[in-house]
């Protein structure tokens, strides 16, 4: 099993006309993501890679039965597409799109919290369970099937520990890329039951960064989970007092340091990884423990 996605999975790539849309749809159908349709605002094609476009989400999801989206749609639209995915009853939404302005997304997350879609993003790469379904822009050769779940907030991250994971022989059940925003569809906290629920998944890989105090939050609720958690935390050299990228990677006070996102997680029994070669290692002994 997995969770999110599967091989039963139908998509519908919003913004698929698109450089990013058509060139990452195209991604997905070689992967064998089951790509029912796409949308655009100007209707310009009849398909992309076999999927027939509609201009809006709901004529798509009539005509297909698509349970999913995916959104490529450029920033100033990509509100507006996450709530027009919301009003169509898709189940998941994955919004790769950066650049929506917080405002915007405090808007669209009190929307969608208050529905049955779930939102995965935005700013994020997306999700995978190898093997089965891929929605988004990860690169998929570096992700095998196995049993280990992952969550991370960095992309990049996400692919260079993958990589780490798979080269010891450490195959994933689905691993999902959150995003790096202030404000996001789901959090830690929101994903983690849904891994320790999984049949599939025996170990989950929690991958975080200075900023904000979701992992700080999570920390709080992986002493109710049956299954072992293994953490990391990005940013640990980051000089004190200085801005970083991330639009998340915002720090008040000691929250959001580096330190105390890292006491947060032993403090709750969790071994944290000093760097990405150590994650392998950790996964091991809580498999050999569980």
């Amino acid at each position: 099993m997995s969770i999110l996605v599967n091989k039963d999975t139908k998509l519908i790539v919003q913004g698929i006309t698109g450089r990013e849309g058509s060139f990452h749809t195209a991604q997905m159908v070689a992967y064998g993501t089951k790509v029912v349709a796409g949308t655009t605002m100007r209707k310009t094609v009849d398909n992309v890679e076999g999927a027939p476009v509609f201009n809006t989400v709901k004529e798509a999801k009539e005509a297909t039965g698509a349970n999913a989206s995916v959104i490529f749609v450029p920033a100033p639209y990509a509100a507006d597409a996450i709530l027009e995915a919301n009003a169509a009853g898709l189940d998941l939404v994955v919004a790769i799109t950066e650049g929506i302005p917080t405002s915007e997304m405090i808007r669209v997350c009190r929307f969608i919290r208050a529905g049955k879609t779930r939102l995965i993003g935005p700013n994020c790469p997306g999700l995978i369970s190898p093997g089965e379904c891929k929605v988004g822009i990860l690169p998929s050769d570096v992700f095998m099937p196995g049993t280990v779940g992952l969550i991370s907030r960095s992309g990049t991250l996400t692919y260079e520990i993958v990589d780490e994971l798979t080269r010891s022989g450490l195959g994933q059940s689905t691993c999902v890329g959150i995003g790096g925003d202030p404000m996001l569809g789901s959090t830690f906290s929101d994903l983690l039951p849904l891994f320790d629920t999984d049949p599939q998944t025996k170990v989950i890989v929690m991958v975080g960064e200075i900023g904000g105090s979701d992992e700080e939050t999570a920390a709080k609720i992986i002493p109710q989970l049956s299954k072992p958690v293994i953490g990391f935390i990005s940013g640990r050299t980051a000089p004190p007092g200085k801005r970083m990228g991330h639009a998340g990677a915002i720090i008040s006070g000691t929250s959001g340091t580096a330190q105390a996102k890292v006491e947060a997680l032993e403090n709750a029994g969790v071994p944290v990884a000093e760097t990405t070669h150590d994650i392998p290692k950790l996964v091991r002994e809580a498999l050999s423990k569980h």
